[in-house]
């Protein structure tokens, strides 16, 4: 009688990018999918599409742009958190004032970066999160350490 083995392989980590730019989402795409235990879920530039593309997709974790094209980053950054309290929300902006962090961060963003300074800095944000147990990573960003890339940078 042959054995069979079953091999559990954890679960990828499925990310979704919403930025107004379609360069940016298919840089982002081509920097994440270098990640291991990372799948690109799906990225979307029209802001009409944003909640259905979090409702259909169910990503662990987004990337949100603060401005698009006719609506506020911010604004669904509160309704991600509101409706899908289990998304990782990563803000991602050319409008890296600390009034915007601050913003963000208070309104539920796990973690802010500046697009102009800090987007390679992701991929080693992504190694991190890929890493976590799928249950640490998606029961609250209460349970991930706050990840500062260059603690000796001022904030953005």
């Amino acid at each position: 009688m042959e054995t069979t083995r079953v091999k559990t392989v954890p679960e990828d980590m499925k990310v979704l990018i919403v930025d107004d730019s379609p360069l940016i989402c298919l840089r982002l795409a081509a920097l994440l999918s270098d990640v291991e235990g990372v799948e690109i879920a799906g990225y979307t530039t029209d802001s009409a599409l944003v909640i259905s593309s979090v409702t259909s997709l169910k990503p662990d974790v987004v990337i949100l742009d603060i401005q698009l094209v006719g609506a506020s980053g911010i604004d669904f950054l509160r309704q991600i958190r509101r409706d899908h309290p289990g998304i990782v929300v990563v803000m991602l902006t050319n409008l890296a004032d600390p009034r915007y962090r601050k913003t963000c961060l208070e309104a539920g963003a796990a973690f802010f970066f500046d697009k102009s300074t800090q987007i390679f800095e992701l991929a080693a944000l992504f190694e991190r999160l890929a890493q976590e147990p799928k249950s640490g990573r998606i029961a609250g960003q209460k349970s991930l350490a706050p990840f500062d890339p260059d603690p000796e940078r001022p904030p953005a």
